[in-house]
């Protein structure tokens, strides 16, 4: 759990002045110099200390821990023990080959976590002595009282002492899409994250208003430095790939030990030379051993690694390019991977009845086209009941600045040609009431040649009960209170959906200075929601005919995420069509009939679930919402006990620890923060989710095709161990030299295998199910098919060597030199085996 300051712990649950009593700060007077300088001694510096930097030398030490190359090491210095330099200097150039290679693919892919420590390196306003001055954000403090203004970025964990139309952006933090409205009341002590509305957190950054905020966490006490903790905590997991080829690597260095001792002891047990019955053994070791494979599979997984980064996709390490082949799970964010990550207005409904909703797009299509009165009129208010600004046109490309809403309301005005700078030169802003998160409320008064012109937004359920009247082309109509009841479930249909709801309405009065919230005429109701992005349905329906279950981990809303999580087809229908309450109040459900709910949980009941489920059971569920970061590496944990290989995509900061934590965590590129490309293994230049699909299908070929070099390697190494047993056995020469066995591993193995390994993907990769995650590199089948192939050559080879001693008379040298080149061009023919049909895999 986070490690709070022991001063004030718990700080939402108190009361402001409670906060500053125990902190012995004052709002007016801050602290004393001294008394900060004293502080930041006991407390720290309020800074992220990341670990250092992998090194060159750390780096060039992790591509020799492969026990293959350990053994080939070992038979190198057996070599140069009995005076086989050349054999020797053979193996190491092996060795230095494939180092080099991993060496130099990796380096620039090293990432650092030096981008948390870097994060919040700027000067904060603070009330020291008195009065107002800049210091760095690693000098807060404990009691600092801190100065906030729309725009700032936070820098350290404080509480609301005051706040006026304070909001910000937590999207990073909690995954909530929209601003959170700031308040100074305390709240229970069990309150969530998301929902701490009188506090702000560092990494966070302020969208509008002010306000006055007492520090009470910094460093590693804050809600960002617990997330620090847990990356640091989550050690990165191995690759599917690399247990897969230790546990290949392990099984042949036992099998060659086993076979090189009982043959070197056999061999002077049966009174030949000693220096002779270690060079068989030497030998044996060369030509069990597979040297190509390491160098082949670094460089069908660097092949791959280019292939990928052609498709928009950044690998940090060479054997992640596999994972996705046999990932089984993605474990994905809401916003900004699934979404957009901007607001828009897809319904509206009018008095008049008029309703639209198109998917994803804006209402009406999104096309221009006259609108009627009752459109014109709520457009009308949308632009001018607000603080945002939008720059040219009000096409896709214009910058926008400003709350996310407002923001779509201007947009989905300049659709119809309705601009808030015309609107202003027309009817001129006399005053604002500001929005009060209490009354969930807004207006703005206008001076208009009949008077004054009032706009009005808020909630739908608060809005309502101050409309007398509803306009509905041109005229108006008393508002009931049966039709205001009628609204009302026409809000909650909108909030079933997933959409966030605003009521606008509207009055002409005489005075400016009446009361805005009276004797209103309703006009409407706008949905917004955060759209898919573009093809993510088709990405996921892919993904599920491949057999990879897609889950959506959000820290936003149940109804939210539910919302977009049916739109792109990730939850099926069933027939009770149900609708729940989330523990917020929100709808969590649909009104149509639609989703089951065991396919969604939420954070609060997580945990319950989890325990009262085994590993995997909950694999069910495809939607999470108002997830913490802890609760996301439960989850990935939880998942990956049930035998899956779990993937995992995200933007934020509170996505780093669980992107550290799954067997491949993907990182957004173009919104992604630096915390979470560092701790990703993958980052999405493109942010496309469809980009993940062309992973998976590049991820699968990636492991066909070393599946089938490794059985080409195995099947030809298999051959000369066998040539140089038998032969031993037999009590004839040896058949093959070690440096001609090495030549043959490096050349004849190498380069053929290569040409397996960067083939191209079977066409029915993206159909069949992905491998299980305990499926070892080869099967009982092809171990049988390495013996049988291995066998046959090494029978041929054999056979040519006792025909040039006992038909041809040929010496031992010669003899040599004919099982040579019959084993060399016996493997050669033996690569044209492995090239199957594509649509096959071996």
């Amino acid at each position: 759990m986070i490690t709070r300051p022991p001063t004030c712990p718990d700080a939402w649950s108190c009361t402001a002045e409670a906060v500053l009593a125990r902190l012995g700060s004052n709002p007016a007077t801050g602290l004393a110099t001294g008394e900060a300088e004293a502080r930041l001694a006991r407390h720290g510096p309020n800074q992220l200390k990341a670990r250092s930097r992998r090194r060159a030398p750390a780096i060039l030490l992790d591509q020799l821990r492969s026990i293959v190359v350990v053994l080939l090491l070992a038979a190198g210095g057996l070599a140069l023990l009995f005076g086989h330099r050349v054999e020797a200097l053979a193996v190491f150039v092996v060795i230095a080959i494939n180092t080099l290679i991993g060496f130099l693919t990796e380096w620039r892919a090293v990432r650092s976590m030096e981008a948390l420590g870097r994060l919040g390196v700027v000067a904060t306003r603070v009330i020291r002595d008195g009065e107002a001055r800049l210091v760095p954000a690693e000098a807060l403090v404990p009691g600092d009282i801190v100065v906030l203004d729309g725009g700032d970025v936070v820098t350290a964990d404080l509480r609301l002492v005051e706040a006026a139309k304070l909001q910000a952006d937590e999207s990073t933090l909690t995954g909530e899409s929209l601003p959170v409205a700031k308040s100074v009341e305390a709240l229970p002590a069990d309150t969530s994250l998301p929902d701490r509305r009188n506090m702000v957190f560092k990494g966070t950054a302020l969208t509008r208003g002010s306000g006055i905020g007492v520090v009470c966490g910094t460093g590693r006490d804050t809600e960002f430095g617990h997330i620090f903790e847990l990356v640091l905590a989550s050690a990165p997991q191995e690759t599917p790939l690399e247990k897969r080829l230790n546990a290949l690597g392990n099984q042949l260095a036992w099998a060659v030990l086993a076979l090189a001792v009982l043959l070197a002891a056999g061999g002077v047990l049966a009174g030949r030379d000693v220096y002779l019955a270690v060079e068989v053994a030497i030998a044996l070791a060369v030509a069990a051993i597979p040297e190509g494979l390491p160098v082949v599979a670094t460089m069908a997984l660097a092949r791959g690694m280019w292939r990928m980064a052609r498709h928009r996709a950044l690998v940090s390490r060479l054997s992640a390019v596999e994972t996705l082949g046999a990932t089984s799970m993605i474990l994905t964010d809401k916003t900004g991977t699934l979404t957009e990550n901007s607001m828009t207005v897809t319904a509206v409904q009018t008095p008049s009845g008029r309703y639209a909703r198109t998917g994803a797009t804006e209402f009406f299509g999104g096309h221009a086209a006259t609108p009627g009165r009752d459109i014109e009129d709520l457009l009308t208010v949308a632009a001018l009941c607000g603080n945002a600004a939008l720059t040219s046109d009000g096409g896709a490309d214009a910058v926008a600045v400003g709350d996310p809403m407002e923001v779509a309301l201007l947009r989905a005005a300049a659709r119809y040609g309705i601009r808030r700078n015309r609107l202003l030169e027309q009817m001129p802003e006399l005053r604002e009431v500001a929005f009060d998160p209490q009354t969930k409320l807004m207006a703005t008064v206008h001076r208009r040649a009949s008077g004054a012109y009032v706009a009005v937004k808020g909630a739908p359920e608060a809005v309502l009960p101050l409309c007398v009247e509803s306009a509905a082309d041109g005229g108006t109509e008393v508002l009931s209170a049966a039709e205001r009841a009628a609204w009302l479930e026409a809000a909650a249909a909108f909030g079933a959906e997933g959409l966030r709801t605003l009521a606008l309405a509207q009055k002409t009065v005489s005075d400016p200075d009446a009361e805005v919230y009276a004797d209103l005429g309703l006009l409407g109701i706008v949905g917004f929601e955060d759209p898919p992005r573009a093809g993510i349905a088709e990405a996921i329906a892919q993904c599920r005919a491949a057999g990879i279950r897609v889950v959506m981990v959000t820290g936003d809303h149940a109804a939210t995420a539910r919302h977009i999580a049916r739109e792109i087809g990730l939850l099926d229908a069933s027939a009770d069509g149900s609708v729940d309450r989330s523990v917020d109040g929100s709808v969590d459900g649909s009104v149509d009939g639609s989703v089951d709910d065991r396919q969604c949980v939420s954070g609060p009941d997580l945990d319950g679930a989890l325990a009262a489920l085994g590993p995997g059971e909950a694999s069910r569920a495809r939607v999470f919402s108002r997830v913490t970061p802890e609760q996301k590496l439960r989850l990935i944990e939880h998942f990956q006990q049930g035998g899956n290989v779990v993937a995992m995509t995200g933007d934020g900061v509170n996505d780093a620890p669980a992107l550290k934590k799954a067997d491949i965590g993907i990182a957004m590129g173009l919104r992604g923060t630096a915390v979470a490309k560092e701790a990703a293994a993958m980052v999405l230049l493109d942010d496309d989710f469809r980009t993940i699909v062309a992973a998976v299908n590049h991820g699968r070929a990636i492991f066909d095709n070393i599946r089938k070099f490794v059985v080409y390697l195995l099947s030809c190494n298999i051959s000369e161990v066998l040539v140089v047993t038998l032969a031993t056995l037999a009590g004839a020469p040896l058949p093959l030299l070690p440096l001609q066995i090495l030549f043959l591993n490096l050349v004849t193995d190498v380069f053929p295998a290569l040409a397996l390994g960067v083939g191209p993907a079977a066409r029915d990769s993206m159909t069949r199910p992905p491998r299980p995650a305990n499926e070892p590199v080869l099967t009982r089948v092809h171990w049988w098919r390495v013996g049988l192939n291995g066998l046959l050559i090494s029978c041929t080879v054999l056979a040519a060597m006792a025909t040039a001693t006992a038909w041809l008379g040929l010496d031992a040298r010669a003899a040599v030199t004919v099982s040579f080149c019959t084993l060399a061009f016996a493997q050669l023919w033996h690569v044209f085996n492995m090239r199957e049909d594509p649509r096959r895999p071996l």
